[in-house]
């Protein structure tokens, strides 16, 4: 079945003067205009095409590639407002309607907001930047440890909230950033735990024991290199940490409580010292 806002292959029914009409299957004749047909495309040939509605609401068909496609977010800037809602430039000559119902907040001209494309009740490809009303904050098959791609799509006082996967909405916690993020920014990073309510907690770094035991041995080697004193301590700027070991301070305080615990190192206020 062809969808509207996916890109397709399409085979070449006829030719006109103004472009070649496309057999769209479900969708019937969909026109690819003459600036987009490829030198020496006859009847038959495929092309490679991504299907949306032009300015008139007719389907139309281009070979440029969109931005974002139905079913995805991504972080698009706002190119102009009017009377129905704010438009997005996604990367084709119709730029893509947000409408004012659809607005999380007022939304501005040349600002940059993270929107999921859909199409709505008209047949009409639109965005929201009403996240939850699309992706769901619940999970029942992430798993702990479990690698994803994120998309970093708001800011909260407790941390960052991220598209995981394209599907789901999961939260970065303040202390499990360990370098500067910002919206609409892409990055890898894991599931952390899923909590009873099924809601989903990210990390930038897996923790877990195998993590730790390895930042111990590091920190073991640091000091060692240090004449046996440290004066990054657990109450060191974040920042400071990162900068010397690639890690979060929540990560490195536990690879600290490793080592005190195994009674490897002194923890003072303003120095570790190695035992």
């Amino acid at each position: 079945m062809i969808e509207l806002g996916k890109i397709s292959h399409l085979r070449v029914l006829k030719t006109v003067p103004h472009g070649v009409y496309l057999d769209g299957d479900n969708l019937g004749e969909i026109l690819l205009p003459t600036r987009y047909v490829p030198n020496g495309c006859e009847v038959d040939d495929s092309v490679k095409v991504f299907i949306y509605r032009d300015s008139s609401d007719l389907l139309i068909a281009t070979t440029e590639t969109p931005k974002v496609m139905v079913g995805e977010a991504a972080h698009l800037k706002v190119s102009q407002i009017n009377k129905i809602g704010a438009f997005l430039d996604w990367g084709l000559m119709k730029d893509l309607l947000v409408p004012f119902s659809e607005q999380s907040k007022p939304m501005e001209e040349g600002k940059y907001y993270v929107a999921y494309v859909y199409v709505d009740n008209s047949d009409r490809i639109v965005a929201s930047t009403k996240l939850s009303n699309f992706l769901s904050e619940e999970s029942f098959y992430f798993k702990p440890k479990q690698a994803v791609n994120m998309l970093i799509c708001g800011r909260s006082d407790m941390g960052y909230k991220a598209i995981v996967n394209g599907t789901h909405l999961g939260l970065i916690f303040k202390d499990e950033v360990i370098r500067p993020l910002r919206l609409g920014q892409e990055l890898k990073g894991y599931i952390k735990n899923i909590r009873e309510d099924k809601r989903i907690d990210l990390c930038l770094q897996f923790n877990g024991q195998e993590a730790r035991d390895e930042l111990s041995e590091i920190i073991l080697k640091d000091l060692q290199a240090s004449g046996g004193v440290s004066t990054l301590t657990d109450k060191s700027d974040p920042k400071d940490i990162f900068a010397r070991f690639k890690v979060s301070k929540s990560n490195y305080k536990r690879a600290l409580g490793v080592l005190y615990k195994q009674k490897l190192i002194v923890i003072e206020k303003h120095q570790i010292t190695l035992v």
